[in-house]
């Protein structure tokens, strides 16, 4: 049987999806509900707290890094395992990329695609009738996507709740919940977004405050007979990106924790099997492994303990002489020569790549890319096409002089050069791959 879903998307980022997703997930589960959670688009914190939520896994559904059939066969597991789907959306509901229609990356493609309802979370604040001409935009603007009920969020008092419900009563699109201010439920931030969910100590009493809030402010009930099943194609799709091994040593601590869920699933699916280490405990990737794999995450905040890590860096040169080693964002700062802290303090990495780093000189990189590979490596073999992300601080202060990993654009397709290195058997890039175009 698949489960019915729903979409929770707003008008726009920081109107509070991510507050009112997690209280219905936790409000749900609570309720004794199998709740099952997915993120639109390329974020990989959230999925992070969706799991804390819900003791279940989470995967990300991107419209323009993933074909149709792979977005299918992604949904379409999620919904053979629980009673209901809840899909957080990214940014404003239709906001992503100009490109090919349905692959813009905007959550609305999700919507239209699976024929899912959206949930619209409206932030009220410093408005109030005004609120139903932005309801009314949305629900208006593209036939494909049904808004199917608002929840308002950020509200004053019961006298602003009653301005903004009179006028959004001509629209008949029901009010499923109304949250008044209260900023002791906003989870705290940094750079790439959220703090992790496996960095609060108090994370469970954060989520059981959640879930008393959506029993007190949204009608779970209406939220659960809004859901509907998706419309899903059969698929036979291959996995997102093909195993570098099959046994495949994968670096998992504070410091390296940004690895799509689907990703990984991909690879077992495969038949690989993942076994995960630790560079900050010092440990180098086991020996009976055919690959090595540095994800994304945050080394820049434990760089002195890296630099210390003799066993881990000696261990590494020695795999990476006879097997594949590849490191995405941070793991590819971790693989060059050296990396600067946010204090200007320069420490030795593995020194495997030629490049070195600096997050003291900060400049955003973020949006799309599509790849096209210049040799064989742990992405896959020469030539073949990736779609994924940037989405990083970093900056690189010394080129080096590897060769170049890729030829990659931006996700409308202007040329941005190369990028990456490699050497020998050592691979790494700044940007995330999602899937194979």
């Amino acid at each position: 049987m698949t489960a019915p879903a729903l979409i929770i998307a707003a008008p726009r980022s920081g109107a509070g999806k991510t507050t009112v997703t997690l209280a219905l997930l936790a409000g749900l589960r609570r309720r004794g509900l199998a709740v099952q959670a997915a993120k639109a688009g390329p974020d990989y914190i959230d999925p992070a707290f969706h799991a804390a939520a819900t003791g279940r896994g989470s995967v990300n559904l991107d419209s323009w890094a993933m074909r149709p059939s792979l977005l299918n066969g992604l949904l379409g597991e999620a919904a053979a395992t629980g009673d209901i789907v809840v899909i957080e959306g990214a940014m404003g509901l239709f906001d992503g990329i100009p490109g090919e229609p349905g692959r813009t990356g905007a959550s609305a493609d999700l919507a239209a695609h699976f024929g899912l309802p959206v949930l619209l979370v409206v932030d009220v604040s410093g408005q109030s009738q005004s609120a139903a001409a932005l309801v009314r935009g949305f629900a208006t603007h593209e036939p494909s996507v049904r808004i199917g009920g608002v929840v308002l969020n950020r509200v004053a008092s019961d006298r602003h709740k009653r301005l903004v419900a009179g006028a959004l009563e001509t629209l008949q699109i029901p009010i499923l919940g109304t949250v008044p201010r209260d900023e002791t439920l906003s989870l705290p931030e940094r750079h790439l977004g959220l703090v992790q969910a496996g960095e609060h100590g108090d994370l469970d009493a954060r989520l059981e405050a959640l879930a008393d809030m959506a029993e007190r402010c949204l009608d779970l009930d209406a939220v659960v007979k809004l859901a509907a099943r998706p419309r899903l194609s059969p698929s036979t799709a291959a996995p997102a990106l093909p195993p570098p091994g099959m046994r495949i040593a994968l670096a998992q601590d504070a410091a390296f924790t940004f690895l799509y869920p689907h990703v990984v699933q991909g690879w077992r699916r495969a038949g690989a099997e993942i076994v995960p280490f630790s560079p900050l405990a010092d440990e180098a990737p086991p020996a009976d492994c055919d690959a090595c794999w540095l994800p994304g995450g945050y080394p820049e905040l434990h760089a002195g303990p890296l630099a210390a890590a003799k066993d881990f860096r000696a261990g590494l040169a020695s795999f990476a002489t006879t097997r594949p080693v590849h490191g995405e964002c941070g793991g590819y700062m971790v693989l060059g020569e050296g990396l600067e802290d946010a204090d200007g303090v320069r420490h030795a990495m593995t020194g495997l790549l030629g490049h070195a780093t600096s997050f003291a000189q900060r400049k955003l990189h973020l949006g799309y890319r599509a790849a096209r590979l210049l040799s064989d490596c742990a992405l896959g073999k020469e030539g073949a096409r990736l779609r994924g992300h940037e989405f990083h601080y970093a900056s690189v202060i010394e080129a080096g002089n590897d060769a170049p990993l890729a030829e990659i654009a931006d996700g409308e397709g202007r040329d941005l050069g190369t990028a990456g290195g490699r050497r020998g058997l050592v691979t790494g890039t700044f940007f995330h791959a999602i899937a194979s175009d």
